[in-house]
């Protein structure tokens, strides 16, 4: 599975669990591990949550890989 996003080595870098991110967002568990392991990704709207939770740009959320790839093709 390709890794899109880097919310599980932010929380590792920030001292941060899975657990607490759910219950800050109001979801489930589950929900947050599946993020962590790129199986799915959230919303844009979770994603401005997220990134205001841990004091990120959105940007910062996703391997810089990606955003690149997607930028050039404007």
């Amino acid at each position: 599975m390709t890794k899109i996003n880097k919310i599980k080595s932010i929380l590792n870098e920030k001292g941060i669990t899975s657990k607490w991110l759910a219950a800050q967002l109001d979801v489930d568990p589950t929900t947050v591990s599946k993020w962590c392991t790129n199986s799915s990704q959230p919303d844009i709207l979770t994603l401005l949550k997220i990134a205001h939770l841990l004091d990120l740009e959105v940007t910062d959320l996703y391997d810089e890989e990606i955003i690149s790839q997607y930028s050039s093709k404007n």
